[in-house]
């Protein structure tokens, strides 16, 4: 069942380059990874610090392979520096409710 990851992140100003070169990173390797099906950024209008990124996979076992790869864990790493706050993390899966 395929699986859509909502990523929120909010990043301290002045840093921008940085940021988006590691996410620009991030989304590179993602796209190598079995299971990866699309990726989206999003800036919030209020508070444009605030990221939301979407991506969807095949299947939630795709996504979490992807979640505990170590390249994914070093630049997850390297983003924190950059934030403000802790990653906020939504996984669901799409119709799962309604198939149930």
């Amino acid at each position: 069942m395929q699986a859509k990851i909502l990523i929120k992140r909010k990043f301290v100003e002045g840093k921008k380059n940085e940021i988006l070169s590691l996410l620009k990173e991030m989304r590179s390797s993602a796209l190598q990874q079995s299971g990866y099906i699309s990726g989206e950024t999003l800036t919030s209008t209020d508070l444009p610090q605030t990221l939301m990124v979407i991506s969807t996979w095949e299947d939630m076992d795709s996504w979490r392979a992807w979640k505990e790869n170590n390249i994914r864990r070093t630049l997850d790493k390297m983003l924190e520096t950059y934030q403000e706050g802790e990653t906020e993390y939504q996984e669901f899966t799409l119709g799962g409710f309604i198939e149930a």
